[in-house]
């Protein structure tokens, strides 16, 4: 097929068009780099053949129906975002911006283009709340409490009146904490990226609150495989892309420190407001619609992840 990702320089976006080349489809990517990187492609641009081609763009510029006319993609998978919780916070318009917004145009730009579906990256973290119930599932309440939630919840809102309005089919996935290689540890990144990049560089790592919060650890090959998998399943629907497990941060802090050999004990500060104490996602609805499970152990996830920190450096 022809595909179009965007954010496709991104940690999961990189990872997914390394995948979507390795099935021989054709792969084109939208990404501005304010956060991605063309070395997250380099292995990609390096592949023989012109499978490839990348447009420096952000997603909410009208050129974005213009490329896509062009070439217009079988399936869109939109990964493109502003994601950090905490600018989402400060700057709520700009958070709107890009991802509500700016999904649009990738709706209006897919529907011109005769686009068959879109996949969209979700947040499982943030759309649930405080679910009363762990692991949660995909008819539990949808109560975000930041800016980001709220931008990704209408998103999916969009999603359905499109499928309704004009037959653009979509599946939402709705992530759990995603770790794997090529995340970055700078900024608004998963606290496995920033344990193993301090772990890596000699420095001690941070632990805020008591480290009995509570996260579902998914790897990056796994969520790349559910991404593939609802590009032809799953239509019309949000599921859940996780573990089920819950993980505390204390645990993880333990089981990265044994991977890469650190024996120091973590620096611990008072907990960060507006937190969530527990997550997981309950992903038995992704089984049935996708075919699709999480398979990757934690402990083997974060050697690989250790193994690419240390060759990064």
């Amino acid at each position: 097929m022809r595909v179009l990702v965007t954010g496709g320089a991104g940690f999961i976006g990189s990872n997914l068009v390394d995948r979507l080349l390795a099935e021989e489809h054709e792969v084109e990517v939208i990404d501005d780099l304010t956060s991605g990187s063309l070395a997250n492609l380099s292995e990609a641009r390096s592949l023989p053949g012109r499978r490839l081609k990348i447009h420096q763009l952000d997603v909410r510029s009208s050129a974005l129906a213009d490329v896509m006319a062009r070439r217009p993609p079988e399936v869109v998978y939109h990964l493109a975002a502003q994601a950090d919780v905490r600018v989402s916070v400060a700057r709520p318009t700009f958070d709107a911006d890009v991802n509500i917004l700016g999904m649009l145009q990738v709706l209006e730009a897919a529907r011109a283009a005769g686009t068959a579906r879109v996949v969209f990256a979700a947040s499982g973290g943030t759309l649930y709340g405080e679910p009363e119930t762990i692991p949660v599932d995909e008819s539990a309440p949808q109560v975000p409490l930041s800016p980001y939630g709220v931008s990704k919840k209408s998103a999916c809102d969009y999603l359905a009146a499109y499928r309704h309005l004009y037959g653009l089919d979509y599946c939402a996935l709705a992530l759990a904490n995603v770790y794997g290689p090529r995340q970055d540890p700078h900024g608004e990144a998963g606290v496995v990226a920033i344990f193993a990049g301090n772990m890596a560089a000699g420095r001690r790592c941070t632990i805020f609150g008591d480290g009995t919060q509570t996260r579902d650890f998914v790897y990056v090959d796994d969520v790349v495989d559910a991404f593939v998998r609802a590009g032809e399943r799953g239509g019309g629907v949000l599921v859940n892309v996780g573990t089920g497990i819950e993980t505390s941060v204390n645990a993880l802090y333990s089981a990265l420190a044994s991977v890469s050999g650190v024996e120091t004990e973590p620096r611990r500060l008072e907990g960060r407001p507006g937190e969530l104490s527990r997550s997981a996602l309950d992903p038995s609805k992704a089984a049935v619609a996708l075919g699709w499970r999480a398979w990757t152990k934690l402990e083997d996830g974060l050697s690989s992840v250790m193994a690419d920190v240390r060759q990064r450096r």
